[in-house]
């Protein structure tokens, strides 16, 4: 026997953990930023993708958050809107602590970089700096924010211009991506994680 509700039948809380239970695995944008009085700012977000190759785009959807039963910009949103740059670095499976540990509600004037031990790298067109450690940056100049709502939990897609690609070279082989050597993690329900151990190749179809 299944299910069925609307939305509007349960509390946001329920609607949030149905949601990240069933749409998964979902990838990690880990986001850096700087702010207009130059703090750079590093926080992951796993409503993430693709958006578009041509032009290219990347588009990522952090939420409202609640300080003192207001709701609240996060750094990253506030950032972007105010600098409209950003890069996207690609969460490695050895990179998940320090990825973890920057979603920690630091000040505002405190750079997650420094308070995990993260290395800055300069970035070629952007001003936010790239985490060193990981294997691929994507530079982005913003195309467009768009606010889904005012309360708490309420998302804004932003959207963003890839301007500058970054590949180690332990990754990029021959024109192609080593998976196994990227090993990227991505986001379940709860508290839960996954890597690609577990993948298996499909064929393109033919008709029948």
């Amino acid at each position: 026997m299944s299910h069925h509700f609307t939305p509007t039948d349960i509390s946001s809380i329920d609607l949030y953990k149905i949601l990240i239970s069933t749409v998964m695995p979902r990838p990690i944008a880990w986001v850096s930023s700087i702010s207009k009085e130059g703090v750079d700012n590093l926080a992951p977000f796993s409503f993430f993708t693709v958006a578009s190759v041509k032009p290219p785009m990347l588009c990522f959807a952090p939420a409202l958050k609640s300080v003192d039963g207001k709701p609240t910009e996060k750094d990253t949103l506030r950032n972007i809107r105010e600098t409209g740059e950003f890069v996207v670095n690609i969460v490695s499976r050895n990179l998940v602590e320090k990825m973890n540990q920057t979603s920690f509600e630091y000040a505002p004037n405190e750079s997650e970089f420094d308070a995990v031990g993260l290395t800055r790298a300069p970035s070629s067109l952007v001003k936010p700096k790239r985490v060193a450690e990981s294997l691929v940056n994507y530079e982005c100049k913003l195309f467009q924010i768009i606010d889904f709502g005012k309360d708490v939990q309420s998302g804004s897609l932003i959207v963003g211009e890839i301007v500058m690609v970054h590949l180690d070279e332990r990754i990029f082989k021959n024109g192609k991506v080593d998976m196994a050597e990227l090993h990227p993690v991505g986001r379940l329900g709860g508290l839960w994680y996954c890597g690609i151990s577990d993948r298996f190749e499909l064929k393109r179809p033919a008709q029948k």
